[in-house]
Order: C-alpha cells, then structure tokens, then sequence
C-alpha cells in the first residue's frame, strides 16, 4: 500500500523545519486537541503559507494553482459562497462535465464529495493557497463591479475606447474584436444571466452609458461604462447580433445565442437611435428553461377548476390577455403542456419560439418572407391540427382566420393586449369580427398580471398601515413582507407569481356580447357570475402570504 508522506517530514527534508519545531508543533496540536491543522500551526511560527501549501502538493500528489489561473466568473450557477468558504473550495472550471476545484485543504473530502453529488460532475482537484483561494471567492461573490472595473481598465490600455459614433465603420469592426470589450460585453450577459435578469438595457448618455437589467420586473442600474466605451460595446452586441453596424439611424433588429452560466441562451436584439447613440435592449430567452406547470404559475384550485375545464373542450377561441411582459406566452405553454398527448396534433405560430416542446409542432413568423401570423395560421388549418396556438391576435386578417379555425373544429389559443378579460370581447368586435362569430366560437378569456413574491428568506409579519386597508376593501390586519437580505439582493421579493381573472363566456356573457354590451356592463354580469377579478386574486396571494399590498397595487388599475 503507498501510504502517503507526512507533511512534517517533507518539510524536514526541505530544510524549512527541525525536528524539533516537528515536535513542539505535535505538541501544541495534542494541547488543542487537534482543532488546527499541522500546517496551520507551523504558519502561525513563521514558516511561509507558500512554504505549506508546495509541500501539501507534494504530500497529496496535485498541482499547486496560482492566483493568476483562477476564473474570472463562476463556472458554477446556484452554488452557495458560504459553503465555499467554509469548505475552502473554488470551482475553477467546468469542462466535458469534469469539474476542476481548488482546496486549500486537501485532507477535507466532504466538501468535495457534497460537490460531486450535487453537480454529478467529474470532479479533478488542484490545491490553492488559502489567502489567495479566500481573497478570490470573496471578489467573486461580493465584487462583480471590480471585476468589470478591470475589464474597463484592461479595455482602455488596449485603446478600444477611443472613437465615438462618427468613427469609421472598418476600425469600430476592429474594436468589437478587442478582447477587453469581448470580456466586457459577456461579463455583462453573463451577470444577467446570474442575476436572473429577463432584459438588459445598454443606454449611452452624455457622460456614460447606463446598463439595467430588468429582475422580476423591475429595472435596476447594475453597471455604468464610460461614454467613450459605448461605440466599441455598441458594435460589439450589434456584430454579434449580427446587424449591420454601419446603419445608426434606423432601428434594427437581431438574434444572439449564447452560452452563459452553463446555459444555452437565445437573446433578441432590438437597437433604436437616440440624441446620444442607439439604445441597446437584449432579451434573455433561456430555452433549456423547464417548464412549469399551471399552479406554479399561481393557479389555485378554483381557478384551476374552471380553466382546466375549458382548455379540454374540443373546440373553441380561448384568449389570453394583458400588458407585454405579463407572462402571457407562460401561460399559453402550460396550457399546451397541460393537454398535450399522442392522440393530438398541436401546431403553434410564433414571434419568436421561445421555447422548445416536445411532441408540438412550432413555426416561427418571419414578416420578411412573408411568412406572419395570419398566413402562418391559414396553412396551418391545412395540416389537420386538433389545437393551435397563435402568439398574438394582431389585427382583422389574423382575428378572422382564428375565428374560422375556431369554427371548423379546432381548440384555437392565442394573445391580445388589453387590460381586463371583458374588455378582451369588445376588442375583437372593435377589430371588425361581427358579434354572432364572437358569441359562437370564444369559449374563455384570461387576464392575468405578475406580481413580485416575497423572499422566502427574509419576510417577516407587519401590520396593515389603515390608509392602505381602504384601499383594497379586504379585511386583514397583518401581512407578510420582506426586509431584504443578500439572497433578493435588498429588494424583498425573489420571482414573481401570477394573478388571474377568468371570465368563461357563458350564456349569459353570450347574450350580452349578441347586445354589444359595454365592457363594464359585461364586467358587472361577469363578476355576479362569480368571476374573481384581478385584485381579488392579488389579495388572496397577499393572505397567503405570497405578495404584497404594494405589489397588487402597482399592477392592477382602479376597480371600476
């Protein structure tokens, strides 16, 4: 058996200890009852931490790693840095799913093993010092800002910023290739990535430019560049988006895919001229995303009842309704994932795909060859679908196709952008669709809103402010809210949820659409028919503690 040396007697044959600094050192562990390491001990008497850590690579048969070879970026998302810490680990890369870490104690395999179960990763180990290893994951974890601030640096001492938007198109071609505005540019993907970010948002000034990642809804200022910066970044995201970076004026449009935090991410593009240079908007699509189901969007039983019921008729219009980024298309995928099996044939359109399921046929519009929503859906009804899907009912052309699908025999769901489930009705009539063809062939209308949830790891309970109470016409007196912490970044909230209105049409909804009633006098007949609106769906997440008042508040318009 190869018994593995000793690291007193490595360092012996080194010269750096005696015997008997060996010996006092044995003894001192014994007084301590082995609460410190041997190397510890022997630090704390003056031999070098470089010194240890040469001689723990030779007892243990690893390459030592250099500060200058640690990642810039976690190879690792999810992964807790007080766990790193305490196990004096750093994932330094993942390749071919082998997972190399550095430890700064060897003899310490728990913290490894947990990593290799969690990750089910390869794992290869190198050692690192523990200053350095520590002075890393603490850069990583609390300093993204220093980590850009280099890049910004590194990227000025290669003299990538120094042209402004009248630059030649050849040169700002040349310094989109720069590694320092590379760096610069995927470190900002790659943050929002981690960040959980659904949009970036790029937007020169004056002085600098801005960049703001869209979390839960909400945008926050993460980055600032210098101005100087911002024709190099501009064309390095339009290169990659592959746009044409001679054309300023216009907006454009593109597509990226990208790997970041070992994800694969489709990201659109959408670039518009502003008085200080084009604004930048990217969207965050992850398409390995897994599905969620409907009541992890916020489904409750009663309102699951009455949607499940509808989506498994055999026909019918079924609208899904409510601002742009509201979770829609969300929705529109856990109902079809809810109903989609081997005896039926779903075939969707959209703009874009934004994500991929299987056993569904999905079509993608592309306006430029003609390919768009109402000629999409008329080839559609050609292929004997049982159900279809249409991203967005956009005007009469689309409207009528759908109806005709509707009215032929297949389970038609689509989108449209109004404010209630009513007011979804007198939209379709207002688009020119005559009122018996609505009456006929819309089976339910949804409206729905997301709002923020309360972070699970720092909500408390407080009592309901009385001005705040006379809001919402809901008796409660306490509620669950959150203080902030590292985990929500201070905010309070962490994800988002969905709230719902659902208004099935009926009989009697049918005879008021036939009578082209208003949308309140629908509204009215609706909720004496027991519809929950859209607050009062909010506020029994608030009584479960799953929202807030202010969250409600802010995403749904006075009750008329």
């Amino acid at each position: 058996m190869n018994m593995r040396r000793k690291l007193g007697q490595i360092l012996l044959e080194s010269g750096i200890i005696t015997e008997d600094e060996i010996a006092r050192t044995i003894e001192i562990q014994k007084g301590e009852g082995h609460v410190r390491r041997f190397g510890e001990i022997l630090m704390e008497g003056g031999v070098s931490e470089d010194e240890i850590y040469r001689a723990l690579a030779v007892q243990f048969r690893l390459p030592l790693l250099d500060a200058a070879d640690f990642p810039e970026q976690m190879p690792l998302d999810k992964v807790s840095f007080a766990f790193l810490e305490k196990s004096l680990l750093l994932p330094v890369s993942l390749k071919e799913s082998v997972l190399t870490v550095a430890t700064a104690d060897p003899a310490n395999a728990d913290g490894i093993d947990a990593l290799r179960s969690s990750f089910e990763y390869a794992v290869d180990i190198v050692i690192a010092r523990k200053s350095e290893l520590l002075q890393q994951l603490e850069m990583l974890q609390g300093s993204r800002s220093a980590v850009m601030q280099r890049l910004i640096e590194g990227a000025a001492e290669e003299d990538v910023a120094s042209t402004d938007v009248t630059g030649e198109i050849s040169h700002l071609r040349d310094l989109a290739q720069e590694k320092g505005i590379i760096q610069v540019v995927n470190l900002i993907i790659e943050n929002a990535v981690k960040d959980r970010a659904s949009d970036i948002h790029v937007e020169p000034g004056e002085f600098n430019v801005r960049v703001r990642y869209r979390i839960d809804g909400v945008l926050y200022e993460k980055e600032t560049l210098p101005a100087k910066m911002y024709s190099a970044v501009s064309s390095r995201i339009k290169l990659l988006s592959q746009m044409n970076i001679a054309e300023r004026r216009l907006p454009q449009d593109g597509r990226i895919k990208v790997s970041a935090a070992g994800r694969n991410i489709d990201i659109r593009v959408s670039t518009i001229p502003t008085v200080y240079g084009e604004s930048v908007v990217m969207r965050l699509l992850d398409r390995e995303a897994s599905f969620i189901t409907l009541e992890d969007i916020g489904f409750d039983r009663t309102i699951l009842d009455i949607y499940e019921d509808v989506i498994k008729k055999p026909y019918g219009m079924i609208l899904i309704t409510g601002p742009t980024g509201s979770g829609k298309s969300t929705t529109l995928y856990a109902s079809l994932a809810k109903i989609n099996s081997a005896e039926k044939k779903i075939i969707t359109v959209e703009e874009p795909v934004e994500y991929l399921m299987p056993g569904i046929n999905q079509i993608q519009v592309r306006p430029k060859i003609g390919l768009t929503f109402a000629s999409g859906l008329r080839h559609i009804v050609r292929q004997d679908p049982d159900i279809i899907m249409v991203g967005e009912v956009r005007d009469m052309e689309t409207a009528g196709i759908a109806i005709h699908a509707a009215l032929t025999g297949h389970l038609l769901f689509s989108t449209l952008h109004t404010n209630d489930a009513p007011g979804a009705i007198t939209r379709l009539m207002d688009m020119g669709i005559e009122n018996y063809l609505v009456a006929s062939t819309l089976i339910c209308v949804m409206a729905q809103r997301l709002v923020r949830r309360i972070c699970p790891h720092c909500r408390i309970r407080e009592e309901v402010p009385a001005d705040v109470l006379s809001r919402i016409s809901a008796d409660i007196k306490e509620v669950w809210t959150g203080r902030g912490c590292d985990e929500c970044s201070g905010t309070g909230y962490k994800g988002r949820i969905g709230i719902f209105e659902v208004l099935p049409v009926s009989g009697p909804i049918r005879e008021l659409v036939m009578k082209r009633a208003t949308i309140k006098e629908m509204k009215d007949k609706a909720t004496e028919l027991g519809m929950r609106t859209l607050r009062e769906d909010g506020i029994e997440k608030v009584k479960k503690g799953i929202t807030t008042i202010d969250e409600v508040l802010r995403v749904t318009q006075v009750e008329m």
